[in-house]
């Protein structure tokens, strides 16, 4: 199995909070897991994405030292192993583990360093995605990300993104980000057609994403979604995180099996594994009591792997690994 849209903030074991909070000297709301779920996930009655991402807040302020970015992304691989994972694409925005005193480099040298360490003994391979954020004034930091991302690409870094609260801070005003990202060669996908609509994706698309995050609008504009499924645009999918978030009313409106049966690029993700209370296995549930059959199961692992931020011979003898799982 395979996760190309992961967050490390929003997919931490609940039970890990407890040593990163007194590793950072942060007092939790409660003093055991059940009482702190509620503060970690998203409600199935989530209002909106901006009440989806107040779930972050918490996670955020326990991951503010190298040490606990070190344990968090080292908890997260192990879990991902657990799941039978073969390859994941972790994100996170290096920008946010700033407030006491850490650069950006120390930040994701300390994610990279937990990666590898909780993976071993285990087939899974990671990738670190940085993650520039929507805002009104973080130019600076975002063209920092932008800069780790060029010099330490292949050396952890698999590429960038941009995530936050798209409504408010629309796509079309990153243009700069990413012609600099493009500029660099460097990989990248964009949160885009979630919170707004085919307007996001089609300014990420100008800026040259060959991945979207979401995209689900994508079906409102049907020469949008031409191009898409004739560019084969990877669309990274996360249903449970759609329905939170509203970007989807009911499940059976997902668009996620009627995109792939049209040609789209879909793959399947879990976005936020504690803020979704989700896995991917659960994710594949759903789309099976949906009608998904065995061969279109198949084609989402194959669009996976084509989408992976990944050298073309990795990828090979990924899908060596992935086919013989299958």
């Amino acid at each position: 199995m395979i996760d190309l849209h992961l967050h490390l903030d929003g997919s931490l074991p609940p039970e890990l909070f407890f040593k990163l909070a007194a590793m950072e000297g942060v007092g939790l709301p409660a003093g055991d897991v059940d009482g702190l779920l509620p503060y970690l996930t998203a409600p199935r009655d989530c209002k909106s994405l901006n009440e989806f991402l107040e779930k972050f807040a918490l996670p955020v302020s326990c991951l503010q030292s190298e040490e606990t970015l070190f344990e968090a992304a080292r908890g997260l691989a192990k879990e991902l192993g657990r799941e039978g994972l073969v390859y994941a694409e972790v994100r996170f925005a290096p920008q946010l583990h700033r407030q006491k005193g850490l650069t950006q480099r120390q930040a994701i040298q300390a994610v990279i360093r937990g990666l590898e360490k909780g993976r071993e003994g285990t087939s899974l391979k990671t990738g670190l995605i940085l993650c520039c954020m929507r805002g009104r004034d973080n130019r600076e930091e975002n063209l920092e990300t932008a800069a780790q991302a060029a010099a330490l690409l292949g050396a952890g870094v698999c590429g960038l993104d941009l995530a936050g609260a798209e409504a408010l801070y629309p796509t079309r005003d990153f243009e700069e980000l990413f012609c600099k990202a493009r500029k660099e060669n460097i990989p990248f996908t964009i949160h885009a057609g979630e919170a707004d609509g085919p307007d996001s994706i089609r300014a990420a698309l100008s800026f040259g994403a060959r991945r979207i995050g979401h995209g689900v609008r994508v079906t409102e504009d049907k020469a949008l979604l031409e191009e898409v499924i004739r560019k084969q645009v990877t669309l990274e999918m996360c249903v449970t995180s759609n329905l939170q978030t509203k970007a989807v009313r009911e499940g059976r409106e997902h668009p996620a099996l009627w995109l792939l049966r049209q040609g789209a690029a879909v793959t399947i993700n879990t976005d936020d594994m504690t803020v979704c209370k989700t896995t991917i296995s659960e994710e594949l549930k759903w789309l099976r009591s949906m009608g998904m059959t065995r061969e279109e199961e198949r084609k989402l692992w194959e669009n996976a792997l084509k989408g992976a931020f990944l050298p073309e011979e990795e990828k090979e003898a990924l899908g060596r690994e992935v086919r013989l799982r299958l």
